[in-house]
């Protein structure tokens, strides 16, 4: 099934994970997004690149939207905000990006969570409910991830998810304006990929 055959035919995509529901943004949770990105900024803050300055805009959204959607189309990116089940609250993100095929068949997954909603178990939830969709809807073979090796947090969220901690990789990521070493995690397909069901590979 070719790509945009497959979006059209699951244009409301959602994923469930254990307490949460993740979807793509949609123009209308602009409200409810820029007021939790607000209300965390600080805590987020130190995790993340450097907010642009019209960060929490509504023109910046539109073109965050847009930039979101064009990757979707090609299948170089999913990102999905995530909201509580059980009152449909919003309460984080998580992306999967960088896609690569050909002999690589690997991504990235990012992820934030706004300051009222830690602890809570929601990021691992939304970790493990992307990586099923990696596995089995995108049919990629690895997915990484990477953390600053002071944010604990995130290093619990990736164990507990049942990503291995592979190596460090020194000044890799510019985070907050400061070139940032990572830890680097990964976790790979419990199928070989010749085992999975073609129909779920997107091409």
């Amino acid at each position: 099934m070719a790509l945009l055959d497959w979006m059209a035919s699951d244009h409301d995509l959602r994923l469930d994970g254990e307490g949460v529901r993740l979807r793509p943004h949609r123009s209308g949770d602009f409200a409810e997004w820029a007021a939790l990105r607000a209300r965390s900024r600080a805590f987020l803050q130190p995790w993340e690149p450097t907010w642009p300055i019209d960060d929490l805009t509504r023109g910046a959204w539109r073109r965050r939207l847009s930039a979101y959607a064009h990757d979707m189309e090609r299948g170089l990116a999913f990102p999905f905000l995530v909201f509580r089940q059980n009152d449909g609250a919003m309460v984080g993100g998580i992306t999967l990006s960088n896609i690569r095929r050909g002999v690589a068949q690997v991504g990235s997954i990012g992820y934030w969570v706004g300051l009222p909603h830690t602890r809570q178990g929601y990021t691992v939830a939304a970790v493990r409910a992307v990586t099923r969709f990696s596995f089995g809807r995108l049919g990629l073979h690895r997915v990484e991830a990477a953390c600053i090796p002071t944010n604990e947090a995130s290093r619990g969220v990736l164990l507990k998810a049942g990503f291995t901690q592979e190596g460090l990789a020194r000044a890799y990521l510019r985070i907050n304006g400061v070139w940032h070493d990572h830890l680097l995690f990964g976790l790979i397909s419990p199928a070989p990929a010749d085992e999975q069901r073609s129909e779920d590979v997107l091409v």
